[in-house]
């Protein structure tokens, strides 16, 4: 298994340990993903992208690592993260550079 990859699995594990900790709030939480990440005027790999951008310009690995996964199940090709992530950088400057370089590492590293 890649670091990558590890790193992955191990951030699942950290959602699993709290939603089993507090299932109610989880439970809220995944409905609110669930609806925000549906199909509609934007694709479920375009609201992904959005994710992506979101969590570069916050800086938080374990929200770049899941919403990178699900953007490459939605077929997401890394031409189109490049895109994206350029939007990171312009909304999030310097910090957003080494996130961004996060983000594609990651994405290079689920295959």
């Amino acid at each position: 298994m890649t670091d990558t990859k590890q790193a992955l699995q191990q951030a699942k594990s950290r959602i699993a340990a709290i939603a089993q900790a507090s299932p109610e709030i989880m439970k809220g939480f995944a409905a609110i993903s669930k609806t925000a990440t549906r199909e509609g005027k934007l694709s479920s790999g375009q609201k992904e992208l959005m994710a992506i951008v979101a969590a570069v310009v916050k800086g938080c690995d374990d929200c770049i690592l899941y919403h990178v996964d699900a953007a490459r199940r939605h077929d997401v090709d890394q031409d189109t993260l490049v895109e994206a992530l350029e939007v990171a950088i312009e909304m999030g400057g310097g910090p957003a550079v080494m996130y961004a370089g996060k983000a594609l590492e990651a994405f290079r590293g689920l295959n």
